[in-house]
């Protein structure tokens, strides 16, 4: 078979185009895989900058205080071993959630977040009751505020015997009182009955906690032993106003 020059170029070229189809072919493969390996790496990326979005924005986050009456435990009633224990457990609980981060300025999201307590609030409104569960309910009262935070009292209604030391041992300046609330101090009581041994071993302890009553509003009021010894030997009830009580510093606000 003959074939002219110009077939023979055409028969000529037909190798270079294969390999250059070949290469062509072979840029694009190359192409493909390097732009997924390029996608891959923005997705990576992308992802990574979501996540450290997310953990930007949990750290610049300040929990919302609780509200004030929800921090707020309350003595309505005589107190017994039944309402001191409700109670010492409520301050020991609110204890535990005082500590809150904020917004130093809380207008401005951009502002420093600190740590601080807030306050525990305490009603009060009692006839009196058992000495030893009111001492229980103060000594927590007391271990609160010089470890973690400030115990707000309120005082409505009659703050009576017993009462009176739980309202005073609140946070100075932020013991408070109605304007209606009466309060009542009176000597120690109990029925004591039984040989002459065990009714000498009865007054003992009795001595005692009149003792150690008197100490405490010594310490958290304005009263003087000898004030309240007098007061006290009056034998008869002692009753005081809302504003006699924050002069005598049982209480320090008439709200």
């Amino acid at each position: 078979m003959f074939t002219s020059s110009a077939d023979r170029d055409i028969i000529d070229m037909q190798p270079i185009k294969r390999k250059e189809n070949k290469i062509l072919k072979e840029n694009k493969k190359e192409n493909k895989k390097e732009n997924k390996k390029e996608k891959k790496k923005e997705n990576k990326k992308g992802k990574k900058s979501k996540e450290e979005q997310i953990i930007i924005v949990n750290n610049i986050q300040a929990s919302s205080p609780p509200e004030d009456n929800l921090r707020t435990v309350t003595l309505y009633g005589d107190v017994t071993e039944d309402s001191a224990k409700e109670i010492v457990s409520g301050l020991l609980y609110l204890e535990s959630t005082s500590q809150v981060s904020q917004y130093k300025d809380p207008s401005d999201p951009d502002s420093e977040i600190e740590l601080r307590n807030l306050d525990i609030n305490l009603l009060v409104s009692t006839n009196g009751g058992s000495a030893s569960d009111m001492f229980s309910i103060v000594d927590t009262m007391k271990m609160i505020q010089k470890k973690t935070c400030d115990v707000s009292t309120l005082g409505l209604g009659k703050v009576f015997s017993a009462g009176v030391p739980i309202l005073a041992s609140g946070t100075k300046g932020k013991r408070n009182i109605a304007k209606n609330c009466r309060v009542m101090i009176h000597n120690v009581s109990s029925g004591v009955a039984g040989t002459l041994d065990t009714m000498e071993n009865e007054i003992h302890e009795i001595r005692w906690i009149e003792d150690s009553y008197i100490n405490c509003l010594v310490e958290n009021t304005k009263l003087t032993e000898k004030k309240l010894r007098k007061m006290l030997n009056s034998k008869k009830e002692v009753y005081i106003s809302a504003e006699q009580a924050i002069k005598l510093g049982i209480a320090d606000n008439l709200v």
